[in-house]
């Protein structure tokens, strides 16, 4: 082979596995820096604060392209519309068809909320909203606040805030909103483009989207009237120049107001009250279940037979829950229990047209309902035993049992369950016994009572107990004798108490309490596990079992021990709550004392963090913040200084006061409405 020939194939052979060895080495290329920017509106058709516009169709374009979330339930337009507008988004642009007809000379807002984001790494435009009027003039005052849940101090998520400039009590429930906002990931609103006047601020859950209340819905209300207000100020901003260098600037802003409105809302827990359902289920039991809790009783009354005319009280025994909507009312009189039909006029407080409770009666007939049917099997059944053992039949025993834990508490109290109603107890047949060593020893007898007269199947009893100690409770058969003459069995049931070492105390020292108030220590369910009432401005917890907790205090002002709702009608507001901001972890034996003034920190930030159930929608890719109690500080994972959880726009320590419902106690809120201090959107 001549030479030129072997060159070029050995040249081609050098090409080819360069080329191949490009291709097996290729990687991935690197991308730029990550998106963290929200989507920037462009332009609009029309304008924003387009005058005399008469038209239902509008768009809005941005620099990238976006996704809407939920447009139907984020999306807002005021005035209030019957029907829902059409709103779509594709590509870069979004359509809205107003389906009602445009109100003449009234501004229109549409306000996004939190529902814009850019398509590829979900940056969220918070707070955009778009305005017109159909008139020659535009309004532009506003209100922005923030809302909260009352009783737990969750931000409230896209809950309705709405204004009425008539300020008559019924206007809430009788007249729809007139300009209606939503709440974003915070619980933060602002009430854009408002006519001059005053006006009473509400938010509501509004179920029913009629845009008023109704009484089963969460409501919150300002206690005192709003008038709006805009003021020229002068805000300094840091720039820079084309050599980069700071310079500093004064421009000219309008600051609206009020923009420290703090909602707190609570449910007033109204139901209807009616008869739901009543029954027969076994031939010696009626039972009810009424539509609400009450404070009294129907009045029971048997319809001929023999015993017309005669009160549930002559033959029936009743058991309530302790709200008293569910009823179970035991039959004592044989002849009674024996009627396969009973007709039982029934006398109740029910809720009328004009909601208000009023007596009615209504005649109920009570069948079995196939029960005969399962009594005569079970005769059956019973025949043929009797035939195969050719014996007596089995003394029937009323169940009794300890409703005590095995491991107590040092403060339990001892309770027994019976099966039926109990008619008599003998504290003879009760006795108590405590370990030492191998041997049981009788001790002192415990004394039960019944707690409840409409709970006659439970037997209490209190007693000091030795910690560390194991006891055991023996009831001897014939103790305890139920309503239909039977009795228990022999019972034995042992239990032991925890030692003081297992325990932990913690003191709670509260300043500036302007009333009485109760606190509750809280699991990291954010679930009440104890209660003490704040005395000498302390609030003490003995015997606390080891783990994590939390704690709240809520001014109990009518000093009953519970936590009160609100009552929009009468004008009561719920009872004020306030969160420890840190979370506490007792170990055995500790004894822990920990200063608290409800006021130093801002209400948004009490609620700690781990015990929030409504927190923002993590960006993708953004992880978890992680916070040190040491130094009060958060970090990422990587140890660096991060923006706190709870004040996510960075303005800790430089928060604006927030007026809660005109209380006359100001706690410091969050600075950083979307759209600025509650002024104009971000389409301007």
């Amino acid at each position: 082979m001549n030479h030129p020939v072997l060159y070029m194939r050995l040249l081609l052979a050098v090409i080819v596995a360069a080329i191949m060895a490009a291709c097996a080495s290729m990687g991935r290329p690197e991308g730029g820096p990550r998106d963290e920017t929200p989507p920037v509106f462009v332009k609009s058709d029309p304008a924003p604060g387009s005058l005399n516009v008469n038209r239902e169709k509008l768009t809005i374009e941005f620099d990238e392209n976006i996704k809407l979330d939920d447009p139907t339930n984020k999306v807002v337009v005021s005035p209030a519309q019957k029907n829902m507008p059409k709103i779509s988004a594709v590509g870069r642009r979004v359509t809205i068809e107003l389906i009602d007809s445009l109100v003449p000379d009234a501004t229109y807002t549409i306000d996004f909320t939190d529902a814009i984001s850019d398509l590829n790494e979900g940056n969220g435009l918070d707070g955009f909203a778009f305005d017109f009027a159909t008139g020659p003039t535009i309004d532009t005052l506003c209100i922005s606040g923030m809302v909260f849940q009352a009783e737990n101090l969750e931000p409230a998520q896209g809950m309705l805030v709405g204004v009425h400039s008539n300020l008559s009590d019924s206007a809430i429930t009788n007249l729809p909103f007139e300009r209606i906002t939503k709440t974003n990931q915070y619980g933060q609103f602002t009430l854009r483009n408002l006519k001059e006047g005053s006006y009473r601020i509400f938010a509501l859950t509004d179920q029913n989207r009629d845009n008023k209340w109704d009484r089963t819905e969460d409501i919150a209300f300002y206690d005192t009237v709003i008038t709006p207000t805009a003021a020229t100020v002068m805000r300094t901003d840091t720039l820079k120049d084309v050599s980069g260098n700071d310079s500093i600037v004064s421009v000219q802003a309008t600051a609206y107001g009020p923009n420290d409105i703090l909602l707190t809302w609570f449910n007033e827990n109204y139901k209807a009250q009616y008869l739901m359902k009543y029954e027969r289920r076994e031939r010696n039991k009626l039972s009810f279940q009424m539509g609400a809790p009450s404070d009294t009783l129907p009045l029971l009354t048997i319809v001929g037979g023999p015993h017309d005319g005669e009160p549930a009280s002559r033959w029936a025994v009743l058991k309530s829950s302790p709200t008293r909507d569910t009823l179970e009312y035991w039959i004592t009189d044989s002849s009674i229990i024996k009627l396969d039909t009973l007709m039982v006029e029934t006398r109740y407080l029910r809720t009328d047209s004009l909601d208000q409770l009023s007596w009615t009666t209504d005649t109920l007939n009570f069948t079995l309902r196939g029960q005969k049917k399962k009594e005569s099997k079970k005769k059956d059944d019973d025949k043929k035993k009797d035939s195969d053992t050719d014996s007596l039949p089995p003394v029937t025993l009323m169940n009794l049992r300890a409703l005590t834990p095995s491991s107590a508490e040092i403060y339990s109290r001892l309770e027994l369950e019976a099966g039926q109603p109990l008619k008599s107890w003998n504290p003879e047949a009760i006795h108590l016994e405590v370990k030492e060593d191998t041997l049981w020893v009788e001790t002192e007898t415990p004394v039960f009572y019944m707690p409840d007269s409409l709970n006659p199947m439970l037997l209490r009893a209190d007693y000091s107990w030795e910690p560390g100690t194991k006891y055991r409770l023996l009831v001897d058969s014939l103790g305890t004798t139920g309503i239909y003459d039977q009795w228990n069995g022999p019972l034995k049931f042992e239990f032991s108490v925890k030692a003081l070492e297992e325990y932990a105390n913690i003191t709670f020292n509260i300043t500036n309490l302007p009333g009485p108030a109760v606190v509750q220590l809280l699991s990291s369910q954010d679930k009440p596990v104890k209660t003490a009432i704040v005395e000498n401005a302390k609030a003490i917890f003995r015997h606390v079992t080891p783990g994590t907790y939390y704690a709240r205090l809520f001014l109990d002002r009518n000093e009953n021990g519970i936590y009160d709702t609100g009552n929009l009608l009468d004008s009561i507001q719920p009872e004020e709550v306030y969160y420890y901001p840190k979370k506490i972890t007792l170990k055995k034996n500790w004894d822990v004392e920990q200063n608290w003034d409800i006021y130093e920190t801002p209400v948004e930030l009490q609620k700690p963090n781990e015990i929030k159930k409504n927190k923002p929608k993590k960006k993708r890719g953004e992880l978890d913040d992680q916070y040190d109690e040491e130094d009060d500080q958060y970090y990422d994972e990587f140890g660096n200084p991060a923006v706190d959880p709870d004040d996510p726009f960075g303005k800790r320590g430089k928060n604006r006061n927030y007026n809660r419902n005109n209380r006359n106690t100001t706690n410091n809120g969050l600075n950083g409405f979307r759209g600025g201090s509650g002024g104009r959107s971000q389409a301007y």
